[in-house]
């Protein structure tokens, strides 16, 4: 995502995050086991996120 964007996933975690009863979690590529593409889909986030 470009620098100069805002994920709308990271705001709707800030502004959903403290709803009480709402939980929010995270996958990683070994939650995701049906398809190929979308475990790559994941490590290209978790890339960006550790740059």
């Amino acid at each position: 995502m470009p620098s100069n964007k805002k994920s709308g996933l990271l705001e709707a975690r800030t502004i959903l995050g403290n709803i009480q009863g709402l939980e929010l979690c995270e996958l990683s590529e070994r939650d995701v086991v049906r398809h190929p593409l979308v475990q790559k889909v994941i490590e290209a986030y978790q890339a960006t996120r550790t740059s």
